[in-house]
């Protein structure tokens, strides 16, 4: 039997995003498009190959990636800062929603955005540069599994957050240093070992391995042990979310 409240709360997150498409998925198609010309076309002919793979060909699933965690993010994380600042956060706890239902409704929205923004970025990538996906289920799957997890940090970020500057803090301070030293625009393997041993320890390192292998076909560490990294993260912050909403944390005070 359908949960009409649930559907309906899935609805306004998608809804939510895709009424202002313009401000949430074209800005970061065009910033792709333009990291895919002045660091591909410009820089690639320089650099040469990676591991076989043209330069241009080599950045796009980081570029990807990118897209699909802020989209994810932002969403889940911005749409709960404005029910706690609009003060329409108490209607959402008095619906007959559980907090695994109310968690997983946001994380959806989050998740259907990451996946389309990535999904754009994947088609603008064929247009400028005629990438070619090698697999194409365990790119989806990757991409799932990458907004999901983002999608579950929002809602934790959203909930903890007194600000809207918490949620900048995130994308500005963590996001963006963690994704660029993860290998976007390189191998590890190009990297001293100190550097090298360092980056293993950056969990957005796993997840760009992971995309790379699905979209290329090329790793520079082992591809399955990234889905189940990014599986990890799906788990510890999908239980946190949901436990916030279901006790209430800093939303009933």
């Amino acid at each position: 039997m359908i949960n009409r409240p649930f559907m309906t709360l899935i609805q306004r997150e998608v809804w939510r995003f895709l009424g202002l498409y313009k401000q949430t998925l074209i800005p970061s198609v065009i910033s792709s498009g333009l990291y895919i010309i002045v660091f591909g076309e410009s820089l690639g002919s320089r650099i040469g190959s990676i591991k076989g793979i043209e330069y241009i060909h080599y950045i796009i699933p980081g570029l990807v990636l990118m897209n699909a965690i802020n989209n994810a993010y932002q969403n889940s994380s911005s749409s709960i800062m404005q029910a706690k600042f609009l003060k329409f956060i108490d209607d959402l706890l008095i619906t007959p929603l559980n907090g695994l239902e109310l968690s997983i409704g946001y994380m959806i929205g989050g998740i259907i955005r990451g996946v389309m923004s990535g999904i754009l970025v994947i088609s603008l990538a064929w247009l400028l540069a005629d990438v070619m996906i090698v697999n194409i289920p365990l790119t989806i799957l990757n991409l799932i599994l990458i907004s999901w997890a983002f999608s579950a940090l929002g809602v934790i970020v959203g909930i903890y957050g007194q600000t809207w500057d918490h949620i900048a803090v995130f994308t500005n301070f963590i996001f963006m240093p963690l994704t660029f030293l993860g290998g976007v625009f390189y191998s590890i393997d190009m990297l001293p070992e100190f550097w090298r041993n360092i980056s293993l320890v950056n969990p957005l390192y796993w997840m760009i391995n992971g995309m790379r292998y699905s979209m290329l076909g090329v790793h520079d560490s082992p591809p399955f042990l990234s889905i189940i990294i990014s599986g990890m993260f799906v788990i510890v912050f999908s239980s946190i979310a949901t436990l916030m909403f279901t006790k209430g944390y800093k939303i009933k005070e």
